[in-house]
């Protein structure tokens, strides 16, 4: 999928690190691909401390747009 032309893309994990998540901090603290890197991995996977109804209030309140192809 491409971006549309004169705007940015959200970028991975943008709004964990925004909200400084406490999972997020164990995450960057972690060996990419390690064993502990794949168990914290899997919190933001499966149980996600934050709801959509943030992320989503949070994505609005920074200028950002939901777009899908017709």
């Amino acid at each position: 999928m491409s971006s549309i032309a004169g705007y940015i893309d959200y970028q991975r994990r943008e709004y964990c690190k925004e909200i400084s998540c406490p999972v997020q901090l164990l995450l960057d603290q972690a060996v990419p691909d390690s064993a502990d890197y794949n168990r914290i991995r899997g919190i933001c996977q499966n149980s996600c401390i934050h709801t959509t109804y943030e992320f989503h209030h949070w994505l609005i309140k920074q200028g950002y747009l939901l777009v899908r192809p017709a």
